[in-house]
């Protein structure tokens, strides 16, 4: 099986921690990759419809749309909640990737679009990140996480109730 085709998205004041990801992806000592769709480079543009042409072109490449949920991620309504609506319009897995290392939908970080419409919620860390990208997860009913037992068999330490 390929890498997962997948776009993240983030705050701008997030932006060190994608670059983090990256670098992941390039240290062999850590076992985490996916197929970056991102823009390969900044656009150095101030033209909003541009810019999310060229955001839609990657999405629609991408079979997985990961968010990166800081401090500020909710309140990003021009690009980010766009993002996720494309996304979802496209039909791409999500994962919604916490920043304050919870295990769960965090609804006050989280933009309310991405909330009860099937996205698994993990912690910023790359074992947990790479099995969401690699396994299936969304649910039909909901917000979706990972059960005790699959952080356990990747190396986490097993948290009591409330993680």
């Amino acid at each position: 099986m390929g890498l997962p085709r997948t776009f993240v998205g983030f705050s701008s004041t997030d932006r060190h921690m994608f670059e983090l990801m990256d670098a992941w992806k390039k240290n062999t000592k850590i076992d985490f990759s996916f197929a970056d769709f991102q823009l390969n480079m900044a656009l150095n543009s101030e033209d909003e419809d541009y810019i999310k042409r060229k955001c839609r072109e990657r999405i629609d490449m991408a079979g997985t749309f990961a968010l990166l949920i800081g401090r500020d991620t909710r309140s990003k309504h021009k690009y980010v909640r766009w993002e996720i609506q494309v996304a979802i319009e496209k039909g791409c897995k999500l994962v919604g990737i916490n920043l304050d290392g919870s295990r769960y939908l965090n609804a006050d970080l989280c933009p309310p679009i991405m909330q009860g419409i099937g996205a698994v919620f993990v912690p910023y860390s790359p074992a947990i990140i790479q099995y969401a990208l690699t396994h299936p997860s969304n649910s039909e009913r909901g917000d979706y996480f990972f059960e005790p037992h699959i952080y356990k068999s990747l190396g986490y330490e097993v948290l009591n109730a409330g993680y």
